[in-house]
């Protein structure tokens, strides 16, 4: 593996103001101090952010034996369906107000991480999460928030974005601040050894296309991508052994991925995000392509289109997975091929034809993509022509 050194377009350090939001806990087992740490942070009545899936598993009974051995009274909300609307949050708000809870535990994937910091906006400071698009809305203080990851994913807990969809307009809303940050992420790859292929293939996807994006974007800094490069070197040597390794043999790589897609997160945090999460929310919108997918279907486009501008960076990640050497001209295209391979070797479809997208609405999704807030973050510029383009690579 190539050591991990500055990125070859950084020949001085530039500024850069970094903050570490959260405390983070993390190895096989670690859930069970869950208790521990909300007693720490006051906790006594405490909002169990889930989804039913989790209940079904098992784990969701895991999280709230845990917080009751610490004594706390623990209220659970499990009506969390993925890609989380403002009605997701709307119905936790209701629950929220009406047990006077004093602490919120988002036990999940990026859904419920989601949720639980949307129902924190909207429980300390009011309004509706339409208030809170942007970011640094919210003026009183929040209430604490441990976040517990049982995906290999989104990386949410190491975020201060709440990304919920409109449940009208199902248009994906960013919401930021930095209180909403996780005070608390346990990080147990114990929670993830039981899911499915299919959501293992698309959340590792997913936490791959963090790493790659967020180490190109314009807002990198020195510091994202020290947690980009170092999260693409656990993600990508990772997901090929989780998708074939089962039970315990695949715990040492479920904490490779874990740990990955983590520090992806706090990249995102650093760095903000490209074309590929700007494409990938309309396709989630108009035809309910899932996240993961979505992004992996678009991500060896991004990066072709992008080579040009920052090959030297693409060549740096290329050089960590063993692809071509660090300065090899093509190691955009090396690059983009490679994830296409994990995708397809995921058993994921493989074209936007494949998942039922119509080339009619191409042009009404690139104008949606042009629009989206990371789009501007991109490091090569794109527009609604070129954001076409790109959809009609992927059919």
């Amino acid at each position: 593996m190539t050591p991990l050194v500055p990125s070859a377009d950084a020949a001085s350090v530039t500024s850069f103001d970094f903050t570490p939001l959260s405390r983070v806990v993390f190895g096989a087992g670690a859930v069970q101090r869950l208790g521990q740490f909300a007693v720490e942070l006051g906790g006594r009545r405490v909002l169990f952010v889930t989804d039913k899936g989790l209940a079904r598993a098992g784990y969701e009974q895991r999280g709230v034996d845990a917080l009751q051995s610490g004594g706390l009274q623990v209220i659970v909300f499990d009506d969390v369906h993925s890609e989380p609307t403002t009605a997701d949050v709307e119905r936790g708000l209701a629950v929220a107000r009406s047990e006077n809870i004093d602490l919120i535990v988002g036990f999940g994937g990026g859904s419920s991480m989601d949720c639980a910091k949307g129902i924190n906006f909207l429980l300390t400071n009011g309004g509706r999460m339409e208030d809170y698009w942007g970011v640094g809305k919210a003026s009183k203080p929040m209430l604490p928030l441990i976040a517990v990851p049982t995906t290999a994913g989104t990386g949410s807990e190491a975020q201060s974005f709440a990304i919920i969809a409109s449940s009208t307009t199902h248009m994906k809303m960013a919401c930021g601040d930095k209180k909403a940050a996780a005070k608390i992420a346990i990080l147990d790859p114990e929670l993830t050894l039981t899911m499915p292929r299919a959501v293992t293939a698309a959340t590792g996807i997913d936490a791959i296309s963090h790493a790659v994006e967020a180490h190109v974007t314009k807002a990198r800094t020195t510091m994202s991508q020290l947690f980009s490069r170092r999260a693409w070197q656990l993600l990508s040597r990772g997901l090929p052994q989780v998708l074939t390794l089962a039970g315990d043999a695949a715990l040492a790589a479920r904490g490779d991925m874990l740990l990955g897609a983590h520090l992806a997160g706090a990249a995102i945090e650093n760095s903000m995000l490209g074309a590929t999460h700007s494409l990938a929310n309309p396709l989630s919108a108009h035809f309910g392509v899932t996240h993961g997918v979505a992004v992996g279907l678009m991500l060896p486009h991004v990066i072709r289109f992008n080579a040009s501008a920052v090959g030297p960076l693409y060549g740096e990640l290329a050089a960590d997975a063993g692809l071509c050497a660090i300065d090899d001209p093509r190691a955009g295209s090396i690059l983009a091929e490679h994830i296409a391979r994990l995708f397809a070797s995921a058993g994921l479809p493989t074209s936007l034809s494949a998942c039922h997208v119509t080339r009619e609405l191409i042009p009404i999704m690139a104008s949606e993509a042009a629009a989206q807030w990371t789009a501007k973050f991109n490091p090569r510029p794109v527009d609604v022509v070129s954001l076409q383009e790109l959809y009609e690579c992927a059919m």
